[in-house]
């Protein structure tokens, strides 16, 4: 089992998995004209000004969820992976794959604010790929096959993170305490478990309440102890910029003939991370916004969150301090090609802060990064559970009976909380892979499917932006547009219309509209 596992994740996550996500950033990129760049404006703007509603959360609350589930366990162990088997090179590539991701992420948020619906018994928004796949085809003879497409998209989802991903989280998290400050699995496993229990129990708005306050708070801290050891290196920082880009092209002896590797690790511990175009952002479509594309800009946003802020964090405290080695051959049975002044006997891993972190101030490394490593994992677990829910709640739609519904959506959070309890309490095993192959499925399957659905994002985008030139709040009209099946905005339109709040061209409080 173990040898069909491997082999089968190896083929989903191959080298044309990279490609595929790095080709389709680039192409974002061009067909949105350097949106990531050019609309950062508009990205920090509609974080400050973001609106809630009893259906759905505030654009900030729905960045927190979905940063939840970017923000993990491997913004540390997997940028210490990425060094150690690609050199300093390949932070730089972890930085190109964030900017060509956040286009990337930009598509299919907006593509799930286009196509969001309201849950049929809690009343909040709901969406994501599986929704957008099977709405855009809903007109054409292609709906069949849309919905069995949307329906494995949803089952892969709900695979990966209503089990196996989180108990491999929680077992870092019990790992961590255990090795800090002894504690007991069993301790950490049922405190996890009952807190989890308490949170999801309450919905997607306790989520994202609980979210906003802790997300924030968690990277802002680890954000700020990277900077103090940074410039408490200050006479390093050239230092590690130049190194960082000079590995990056193969122009730093100790590192010569690594370029390969250090795009190849690069790439792919960026894209596990930012998780752009892997379809676990656009779950986050409970935002209330006046227009799609307000959305897609927050999420865009979310992107260099992840990697250009709290990644870089993590890359320079190993860099600065020095504590790291770089192998040959992508393993650590390979010969040590760089060992700085790391302490033998430390694998690759979060040892690489830890050690970094106690050459600065001793004995708080462990401490510290046991910390940063509960929050990051918890509030990881969280959003997994949202978006099992999500998926979950779409495939619940065919359930005729809302009794069976509610049912089956209380079996989702016991299944969560017991894969939380036991992964806290043992050692995953094959669930790595299982977790693995679950997420590059759904890369694959939401990739394809964004590259055939972009048209209706990118014409919200070029409305956003002729709506904002005229001096309007951008309001969403699909009917205006020519996108079919986005029920929920049309029927905002005649909602607002009726009360007379929609704004129209005659509007003297606003100039006139093109």
């Amino acid at each position: 089992m173990d040898g069909i596992l491997s082999t089968l994740n190896d083929l989903i996550w191959s080298n044309w998995l990279v490609y595929l996500c790095l080709g389709a950033g680039a192409y974002f990129t061009l067909a949105t004209v350097f949106l990531q760049i050019r609309c950062l404006p508009d990205m920090i703007k509609q974080l400050a000004q973001g609106e809630k509603s009893e259906s759905g959360i505030s654009s900030f609350q729905s960045l927190m969820i979905s940063l939840a589930g970017r923000v993990g366990v491997g913004n540390i162990a997997g940028v210490a992976t990425a060094i150690a088997f690609g050199g300093p090179g390949a932070v730089f590539w972890m930085w190109l794959v964030a900017l060509l991701g956040s286009s990337t992420s930009f598509v299919e948020c907006t593509l799930a604010q286009i196509y969001k619906e309201r849950d049929q018994d809690t009343g909040e928004y709901r969406g994501g790929p599986a929704y957008y796949i099977e709405k855009a085809y809903r007109h054409t003879a292609a709906r069949p096959f849309a919905v069995v497409y949307a329906i494995v998209f949803a089952v892969a989802m709900i695979l990966a993170t209503s089990y196996f991903l989180p108990g491999i989280q929680a077992n870092g998290v019990s790992a961590a305490l255990t090795n800090a400050w002894s504690v007991p699995a069993w301790v950490s496993a049922t405190v996890m478990a009952v807190l989890l229990g308490v949170i999801i129990v309450g919905g997607v708005k306790r989520i994202a309440t609980f979210a906003s306050l802790v997300v924030p708070f968690m990277a802002l801290i680890y954000i700020i102890v990277a900077i103090v050891v940074l410039f408490a290196n200050a006479s390093q920082i050239p230092e590690v910029f130049g190194l960082i880009f000079n590995a990056a092209f193969d122009r730093e002896a100790v590192f010569s003939g690594m370029l390969g590797v250090a795009i190849m690790w690069g790439v792919k511990r960026g894209i596990y991370s930012n998780e752009a175009g892997q379809g676990t952002g656009p779950q986050s479509a409970a935002a209330e916004v006046s227009h799609p594309a307000k959305q897609g800009f927050v999420q865009a946003f979310a992107v260099y969150v992840d990697t250009l802020f709290v990644c870089s964090a993590t890359a320079f405290i190993i860099i600065s301090t020095d504590m790291y080695k770089v192998f040959e051959g992508e393993s650590e049975d390979g010969a040590v090609r760089y060992a700085g002044s790391l302490p033998d006997g430390i694998p690759v891993g979060p040892g690489f802060v830890q050690a970094g972190l106690d050459s600065f101030a001793s004995g708080i490394g462990p401490s510290f990064v046991a910390l940063a490593i509960m929050f990051f994992a918890f509030t990881t677990v969280l959003a997994y559970y949202y978006m099992a829910e999500v998926n979950f709640t779409y495939l619940n739609r065919w359930v005729r009976n809302e009794t069976a519904r509610r049912v089956l959506i209380w079996a989702l959070r016991v299944l969560i909380v017991v894969s939380v309890f036991v992964g806290a309490t043992s050692t995953p095993g094959a669930a790595w892979m299982l977790g693995d192959i679950g997420v590059g499925s759904t890369a694959w399957l939401n990739i394809v499917a964004i590259l055939v659905l972009q048209v209706p994002a990118l014409k919200c985008l070029w409305d956003y932006r002729r709506q904002k030139k005229a001096g309007l709040d951008p309001q969403f009209d699909p009917e205006a547009l020519g996108i079919k099946n986005a029920d929920f905005w049309v029927a905002r339109k005649a909602e607002m219309v009726a009360n007379g709040t929609w704004p129209t061209a005659g509007d003297p409080t606003v100039k006139e509209a093109v």
